[in-house]
């Protein structure tokens, strides 16, 4: 079997960083997690202390250094040789990564390293534009969604479990609000591609969906 390249996008709060991890794990892939990529680029602009503008933010992503270090359990993130794992988590970030990864250059430079990643090896790649934009001719390309109140309810209780305080109608707000904001942005809304297996999650297990998901890669 050659280089495989598997695709999943999907919305905000989808599952799909879990499972493509448990994918790229079962498979013996590498795993490009494109929204830490995003989110990266979210914290040096933030970090930076100036006020956004595209041009900065376009600055910032063609410069930027970013790799992924996986280990079972854990994708770790370093950006410019820091690891910054756990700080592109934070809700800061959250709040201003779809500004940022919606500017035309910005996206232009996570694209050109992410397909020089996923060209490298075989590789899991989840995000919002992947079979769409990104690799058009992925191998497999699945995109999955549960609905706003699933997927809010599986945030919420990700949070707690971190020890945050959160309300689950803000949740189930902010993953709407990012609902509408991806799917009508002029650069590589999000959309299921046309040739892409769609899977509702709703009342699936993680392990029913990663199963599937494996089925479609043994073509």
């Amino acid at each position: 079997m050659g280089k495989l390249v598997v695709a999943i996008d999907g919305p905000a709060g989808a599952g799909k960083s879990t499972i493509a991890k448990l994918v790229a794990e079962k498979l013996g892939y590498v795993y490009i997690d494109t929204g830490a990529m995003y989110r990266a680029v979210t914290l040096k602009f933030l970090n930076s202390g100036e006020a956004f503008s595209e041009e900065l933010v376009t600055s910032i992503a063609n410069k930027i250094a970013i790799t992924f270090k996986p280990e079972p359990g854990c994708n770790h993130v370093y950006m410019d040789g820091k690891e910054v794992t756990e700080d592109i988590r934070s809700s800061k970030v959250t709040g201003e990564v779809s500004e940022v990864s919606a500017v035309p250059g910005v996206r232009t430079a996570m694209v050109d390293l992410q397909r020089k990643i996923g060209s490298a090896d075989s590789a899991v790649l989840d995000g919002r534009d992947i079979g769409t934009v990104v690799f058009p001719d992925a191998d497999v390309k699945v995109f999955l969604t549960a609905s706003v109140e699933e997927r809010a309810k599986r945030r919420y209780l990700e949070l707690k479990e971190k020890g945050k305080e959160v309300k689950l109608e803000d949740i189930i707000h902010d993953i709407a609000a990012r609902d509408k904001y991806d799917s009508e942005r002029k650069v590589a809304p999000l959309r299921c591609a046309d040739n892409a297996h769609y899977i509702d999650t709703s009342d699936m297990s993680i392990p029913q969906v990663v199963a599937n998901i494996l089925e479609l890669c043994k073509g």
